[in-house]
């Protein structure tokens, strides 16, 4: 089997190291959770109550892309990914999107879902995997986007992680919901066991807690997901990669999160920073084929007619083939 997942990696992630096991509660169905902590939780699809819930200035994705606001988008872009599009298809590779789409800022709202399922129409990804979802949202694009994709929520209420399977190329065999214990933002990590093209297939999305304070909870998270992916017995650096360092760490790519570029928040201060990352575990069993990255790009960078962008965040689109 194959696992992959994009996380989003709040401000001030660095200092990796390995901690405790996150997980205490087993593996959950989507449609069942278990108390935790020993307090009373109440049974809806893998999210617990959050008593206090603290605000933040964090996003969900994995990578920035640098581009002056001032700029125009080049006068190619659409017909590469019209050309990225069909290669995809024709060569059996697996496309991904994965986005943290901002729900939580209502500014435009309406525009800007509409900007999203435009996205989405025009790359038509294999997969999406979406942060920063809420309610409007999702019954905004199952109006567009249910007769073409199967939708995978990882939470009802407040804001969560959602996935999108293309119906035509992905087969859903499983999901789960496995909550983070010590999370204060309800932030969990969603995974869909899916079957493309004949090959089994782990999908992972996860939107880490926010802000320098809870650095700590953060590494425990981003630690509990990688030890999760490795295989027993291997090291997960031999098995594990980050998509942009395999890709040769391209610069266009480099930031996900750039307010000199993206002027949807008004910051004191502008920063640029690869919140958004995309990982992979190669398959490591001898005659099964290998999942290699194939190439990536950030979307999102055209401004609306309303003035804004989709979102605070680029999203990044990717390509996988199989060897």
């Amino acid at each position: 089997s194959y696992i992959y997942f994009s996380l989003h990696l709040d401000s001030h992630y660095a200092d990796l190291a390995l901690g405790e096991n996150e997980f205490d509660t087993p593996v959950l169905s989507q449609q069942t959770i278990e108390p935790i902590n020993n307090k009373p939780c109440k049974t809806i699809t893998g999210v617990k109550p959050v008593n206090n819930l603290t605000s933040h200035t964090g996003n969900t994705c994995w990578f920035f892309g640098k581009r002056n606001s001032e700029m125009s988008p080049p006068l190619d872009v659409a017909s590469i990914r019209r050309e990225e599009k069909t290669e995809v298809e024709e060569d059996d590779k697996l496309s991904l999107l994965t986005w943290n789409i901002d729900g939580l800022d209502g500014e435009e709202q309406p525009q800007r879902a509409r900007g999203l399922c435009s996205y989405i129409l025009e790359y038509s990804p294999d997969v999406v995997l979406l942060q920063e979802m809420v309610q409007p949202y999702i019954r905004f694009m199952h109006k567009r986007l249910a007769t073409n994709y199967t939708f995978i929520e990882g939470g009802e209420i407040g804001y969560f992680t959602t996935m999108l399977l293309k119906k035509t190329r992905v087969t859903l065999l499983d999901s789960k919901i496995l909550p983070f214990r010590y999370s204060r933002m309800m932030r969990n990590l969603l995974i869909a066991q899916v079957m493309f093209r004949g090959q089994k297939v782990c999908l992972m999305t996860s939107h880490f807690e926010s802000c320098k304070d809870n650095s700590g909870e953060r590494m425990r998270q981003f630690n509990a997901v990688i030890k999760r992916m490795t295989v027993f017995g291997i090291s997960a650096t031999s098995v594990i990669c980050d998509l942009w360092e395999q890709l040769g760490e391209p610069e266009k790519c480099r930031y996900t999160w750039d307010t000199w570029a993206n002027t949807n928040k008004e910051m004191r201060f502008k920063n640029r920073l690869r919140f958004d990352r995309v990982y992979l575990r190669r398959a490591v069993k001898d005659g099964v084929p290998r999942m290699e990255p194939h190439s990536m790009a950030l979307v999102g960078l055209e401004r609306l007619k309303c003035g804004r962008y989709t979102s605070d965040h680029w999203g990044i689109y990717c390509t996988f083939s199989f060897e």
